[in-house]
């Protein structure tokens, strides 16, 4: 008996209901940024390689290598973050509006960016 709730807990095993939400919230994002990248012409595979992501990224926007330093300054790297949402925003098409909605609500905006098929992408931002 003892052993069966070090195992499932007290609760009877209820905490691997929020491990699954995480799990699915965390294969949509990885298959967002795949078909994203493989949109772009760049390897699907590169948008789970950290670091290297990001680099890829950068030349998904149009921009600059160099700016990779930038992402490791503690408030700068927030900037950057919010700007490299605009510029993947605006290299897929969209606007501001958008940039908005991948910032605050990327479960959302991110899936619809990857998946929807009037989303083409246009080049660097």
């Amino acid at each position: 008996m003892f052993n069966m709730i070090r195992i499932f807990g007290e609760t009877g095993g209820g905490e691997i209901i929020p491990l699954l939400i995480i799990l699915a919230i965390s294969i949509l994002m990885i298959a967002s940024m795949w078909k994203l990248f493989t949109k772009a012409g760049k390897p699907g595979w590169a948008s789970i390689i950290p670091i290297y992501n990001l680099i890829v990224m950068l030349q998904i926007v149009n921009k600059p290598i160099w700016l990779i330093i930038l992402f490791i300054i503690p408030f700068v790297g927030w900037i950057m973050g919010i700007l490299l949402c605009y510029w993947l925003a605006v290299s897929f098409g969209k606007g501001i509006g958008y940039t908005i909605g991948m910032i605050f609500l990327p479960i959302i905006f991110y899936p619809l960016l990857a998946f929807s098929s009037d989303t083409q992408y246009t080049g660097g931002a």
